[in-house]
């Protein structure tokens, strides 16, 4: 069949963008990729960002190389990577902290919801509630109950406002009503310190952080702050058997520029969930005390404005501001 020059001129123009998109997905990467982790070398997300940016540069055939752009709790990473290309060529490693951030800080440059596109979740998990071994209370109702009849005697640790740590005892103490001193630390390395050596007596860690110390005898684990019980500590009861409906975990993920090709989204995320069935994947992650978390683009999405909402709330009934 003949085709009028109108025709193929109509036929070029209207084609060309679907073309365009399929030899970025078959053609991506042709050059290195960044992974930005907006905490310090060493970290447990800095941790994550290596350990997905091997796996992906051995699946796609280009090097993803980690960048640490630490401060103010993630969101210079976050801005960074919202201001980026949308070219698939700069990568946030994404937590729950940028979901919280959302409402922690007043002036953000970006939105966490609107500004990226989820491309695949890695790992959720829980935090360990662990106390110093001279603490007097053995279980959770016990720290309560002590914390309620002698308000402010107790400390309680955490790695600075926004953290982690921080989050889960303001959701304890939204729930609880327990009054106890909080002591802000700059970072968990030293928070772990001092409740080993007793300047502090209660502390919501990481289970990268804390575990190694429960299981040699030195920390006291009261309960994780995950919705079940964790297979690290399956004799450590959930802070939801006593207190119905907390729940606090942290998830890992993947997210790019808002814009991003969805072909190119599409090939990240494939990579993504072939390293997680992964069993060395799995494992290194069950090191970390997490689990693999597999979720199609859409849940992902759901996930950050979920998380996003229910921080919102701890925030502002706490009246939490970054410092």
């Amino acid at each position: 069949m003949k085709l009028s020059r109108r025709r193929f001129l109509y036929l070029t123009v209207t084609t060309a963008p679907v073309m365009t998109r399929i030899a970025r997905a078959e053609t991506y990467p042709l050059r290195p990729v960044k992974i930005i982790s907006g905490y310090p070398p060493g970290g447990v997300v800095d941790t994550y960002a290596r350990l997905i940016g091997a796996a992906l540069s051995d699946r796609l055939g280009q090097q993803f190389i980690v960048e640490d752009h630490p401060g103010a709790g993630g969101t210079i990473a976050a801005e960074d990577v919202a201001k980026s290309a949308p070219d698939g060529y700069t990568l946030l490693l994404t937590t729950s902290a940028d979901a919280w951030n959302a409402t922690l800080y007043d002036k953000l440059n970006f939105d966490v919801v609107r500004d990226f596109a989820p491309v695949a979740t890695i790992s959720r998990g829980p935090g360990v509630l662990v106390v110093n071994l001279a603490l007097p209370a053995k279980s959770v109702p016990e720290l309560i109950a002590d914390a309620k009849r002698e308000p402010g005697k107790i400390t309680v640790a955490s790695a600075g406002v926004g953290s982690a740590p921080y989050m889960y005892w303001q959701l304890f103490r939204s729930v609880t009503g327990a009054d106890m001193v909080h002591v802000p630390y700059h970072g968990g390395g030293p928070a772990i310190t001092d409740l080993l050596g007793g300047q502090v007596q209660v502390y919501f860690g990481t289970f990268a952080s804390a575990i190694q110390y429960v299981r040699a005898g030195k920390l006291r684990a009261l309960a994780v702050t995950g919705a079940t019980r964790a297979p690290a500590l399956p004799d450590v009861p959930a802070l939801a058997e006593f207190l119905p409906g907390y729940e606090a975990s942290i998830y890992v993920g993947i997210a790019a520029p808002r814009g991003t090709p969805a072909a190119i989204v599409g090939a990240l995320h494939q990579a993504v969930n072939q390293a997680l069935a992964d069993t060395k994947m799995t494992q290194r992650i069950a090191d970390l005390g997490d689990a693999p978390l597999v979720t199609t683009t859409d849940e992902f999405t759901k996930l950050v404005a979920d998380e996003t909402e229910k921080w919102r709330k701890v925030i502002r009934t706490a009246n939490i501001r970054a410092e």
